[in-house]
């Protein structure tokens, strides 16, 4: 190892800006290089120590949390890197009976209205076709937008979480081996944007699901596109699916989480599939034994009884509560990159 005249100390500042990501809205993971995604989990890990102390690299910035449906982990780590970072926080948990959407407000409208108040929005909107409109018809008519979840397809904070946790659990992820498994992959808007990060960062990714319910065109296409190592299987059962975990190699079991609300008359048929996707520790202990791997766990959260065994929890498999707080760690840096620092 030789010597070179860019030997010098950390300045978080460049790794920020490494990320090009500054006034950018951030809707799709493949809009960016791997080379940016490695800057953004670098910075993070930079901010990591800063966890509970905070750092003042957007002391003045303002964040506006805008936010259609229910949310607590997105919402709330959004809110919480911003007050690390020293900024400040304008929040709306329930747009459409405390803003004026109650009186008919257009999207367009809402978010031109509050870029005048914040120097980024993060939103969650239930139609991603709205949503996606409304910032193509903004243009530069706002200040930056970060996806909080749109519809079912893109949840682009969620999938940088999740692929930081597993590079900070396995290192380089181009050798990691990911399972993405749902009884409904349509639905899967946590795992389709985590697919996006993995295959950004060259992962390999299985999709385990139902053949009527697969993941959505638009994501197969970006796959695609960007040279993704990816497949799929269908219709296992519980027991093919432990053998289908050894044969591909899994390191990491993701499960996306039931998007279908309680309501839902979808619901009673979701969670019958759900019996053939579940993991067990049993079924973890004798991959282990077969593979030498401890394939870890992973969820989007909030989780339901029947999605795993609870006994997980207290494993060496469990990262779902890990993920929580890189959580912070990884949205700090997504918003001082997007805002910018210097």
């Amino acid at each position: 190892m030789a010597l070179t005249k860019n030997f010098k100390t950390l300045d978080i500042r460049e790794q920020l800006a490494a990320t090009s990501m500054k006034g950018k809205n951030i809707t799709f993971l493949d809009d960016f290089k791997r080379e940016q995604i490695h800057a953004l989990y670098e910075s993070a890990k930079m901010l990591e120590p800063f966890l509970r102390t905070g750092v003042d690299l957007l002391k003045g910035k303002t964040l506006y949390t805008l936010f259609f449906q229910p949310s607590t982990r997105t919402r709330c780590s959004h809110e919480n890197a911003m007050l690390r970072l020293g900024g400040n926080v304008i929040t709306e948990a329930d747009p459409l009976h405390n803003s004026s959407v109650a009186k008919n407000e257009s999207l367009y409208d809402s978010l031109r209205v509050t870029s005048q108040y914040a120097d980024v929005i993060v939103m969650r909107h239930p139609d991603d076709k709205e949503a996606l409109g409304a910032i193509e018809q903004l243009g530069t008519d706002s200040s930056p937008i970060i996806s909080g979840g749109y519809g079912h397809v893109t949840h682009p904070t969620q999938g940088l979480l999740d692929s930081y946790t597993c590079w900070r659990a396995f290192g380089d992820l181009q050798n990691a081996t990911v399972v993405i498994s749902s009884p409904d992959l349509s639905r899967a808007r946590s795992g389709q944007s985590f697919a996006l990060a993995l295959a950004a960062m060259g992962a390999r990714i299985v999709y385990t699901g139902t053949s009527e319910l697969r993941t959505p065109e638009i994501i197969r296409k970006k796959l695609t596109a960007m040279g993704a190592r990816w497949e799929e299987h269908f219709d296992l059962d519980q027991k093919k699916h432990a053998e289908m975990f050894a044969d591909v190699g899994a390191d990491l079991i993701y499960l996306p989480g039931c998007s279908v609300k309680k309501d839902d008359p979808d619901r009673e048929a979701f969670m019958r599939k759900l019996e053939n996707h579940y993991v067990s520790l049993d079924m973890l202990d004798n991959l282990k034994k077969k593979t030498g791997k401890v394939v870890g766990v992973h969820h989007s959260l909030p989780r339901n009884p029947g999605e795993f065994d609870m006994a997980i929890d207290r494993t060496e498999h469990e990262l779902y509560f890990k993920a929580i707080g890189f959580s912070v760690a990884v949205r700090m840096a997504l918003l001082a990159s997007v805002i910018g620092v210097n």
